[in-house]
């Protein structure tokens, strides 16, 4: 069968850099299928997209609310023409119960070991509506190699740079941040992968830089020491999210190539500010994750928080109006209290607010959101902090002169 697998369009956030990172939900998707099936793949983000093909089926993989509205559109003009569209991916399975009718199918879940049966359904003409492995988790040794060869990698290059692939080294979280879907999604226990697989992957991989896009590597202390260890030999530099505060983790890390870590900063704390100290002192530099409008916020704390980012010296800040995705605990407590302004798709992208903040009002969320961004990167744009820290890199780490345009 020919299968056409497409990864929808979506808005970045205003004032973001506008680069573009490989998606990583297609690859491992494509990985579970079974070898008859052909692919062929389209981001949307970054290449046209053709509506006027014939391939057998259209998978759709839709990672993020917002691209919802063009995977709609996607959806409506092949089956016009009689094309079956499947659907899957995190935003499918937040929103199945609206999603009613608008594919031919959905797959809930995650996608080893399951896809023989919607395969044979598709050739038969016979897929069910629903295909629901939701919190029906599969056996991690079936993970393989995501298939990052469906890539284009060219369209994955920025000013030169050739953008990090994405990993992942386990599923699944034992933290319930409020803003968090993962444990909705993946469970709220720690599921890491075979160690050994992950680095077979990760030596796989034609790139020198990665983003190990678990929820949190400080998951297991044991694991992340093992982990750094086995990835250390393998000489790549990579990002991730939060690494355990403990100076043998931290040195390990460096040594395995970290380059940087995400970091949520939701205060002024001193925790906050020995953490990033720590990290500072290991070699590892970091870029805060910045969510405004949670319902301790009123505009003099933002400004406050603003400030005390540029204070402790931080390498790079993100900054994200808080949004109500569905199926996360704050969802559901601003639905609770009525809070919720608007349950439009493509307003869900982070830079918009769609509820009621508590301590002031949208507007003036909004307007601070403009202002976090421009007061954050009033001497330096994101662009040049963000080339700087990759340059200090290269320098640092002899082992990478030289390789800044490849792909």
């Amino acid at each position: 069968m020919k299968w056409k697998i497409i990864y929808p369009r979506w808005r970045k956030l205003r004032h973001q850099t506008p680069f573009h990172l490989p998606p990583h939900g297609p690859v491992v998707f494509a990985a579970a299928l079974p070898s008859e099936v052909e692919i062929e793949f389209v981001d949307a983000n970054v290449s046209p997209l053709a509506l006027d093909d014939s391939p057998e089926l259209v998978a759709l993989s839709i990672m993020l609310t917002a691209q919802l509205p063009h995977a709609l559109e996607i959806s409506e003009a092949y089956r016009r023409r009689g094309i079956p569209v499947l659907a899957g991916g995190i935003a499918v399975t937040l929103h199945h119960g609206e999603l009613e009718g608008r594919f031919d199918a959905v797959f809930l879940g995650e996608a080893e070991g399951r896809m023989e049966e919607v395969v044979a359904d598709a050739r038969s003409g016979s897929l069910k509506p629903v295909y629901d492995y939701l919190h029906k988790y599969p056996d991690l040794n079936q993970v393989g190699p995501a298939r990052r060869e469906i890539l284009d990698k060219d369209a994955y290059i920025y000013r030169g740079v050739r953008m990090a692939d994405l990993v992942h080294a386990s599923r699944g979280c034992r933290f319930n941040c409020f803003p968090c879907c993962t444990g909705y999604l993946g469970g709220k226990m720690f599921r890491p992968r075979p160690l050994d697989r992950v680095v077979e992957e990760i030596a796989s991989i034609d790139n020198d830089r990665l983003f190990i896009v678990d929820n949190s590597l400080a998951q297991d202390a044991r694991w992340e020491e093992d982990l750094f260890k086995a990835l250390a030999p393998l000489r790549k530099t990579w990002v991730s999210h939060p690494i355990e505060e403990k100076d043998h983790l931290l040195d390990l890390a460096r040594q395995a190539g970290c380059w940087y870590v995400y970091q949520a900063v939701f205060d002024t704390s001193e925790t906050i500010r020995r953490r990033i100290r720590r990290y500072h002192e290991h070699g590892i530099r970091v870029e805060a994750t910045v969510i405004l409008g949670t319902d301790d916020q009123d505009v003099d704390g933002i400004k406050r928080l603003v400030d005390f980012l540029l204070e402790i010296n931080l390498d790079l800040a993100e900054f994200t109006i808080m949004t109500p995705f569905a199926q996360s605990p704050i969802r559901n407590r601003l639905a609770e209290e009525g809070r919720i302004l608007s349950d439009r798709y493509e307003e869900y992208t982070c830079d918009q607010v769609v509820f009621q903040p508590r301590r002031m009002t949208p507007d003036e969320l909004e307007k601070m959101y403009d202002y976090a961004w421009r007061t954050f990167y009033a001497d330096e744009s994101q662009e040049l902090k963000m080339g700087k820290l990759y340059l200090e890199v290269l320098r640092r780490d002899g082992r990478f002169a030289g390789r800044v345009r490849r792909g």
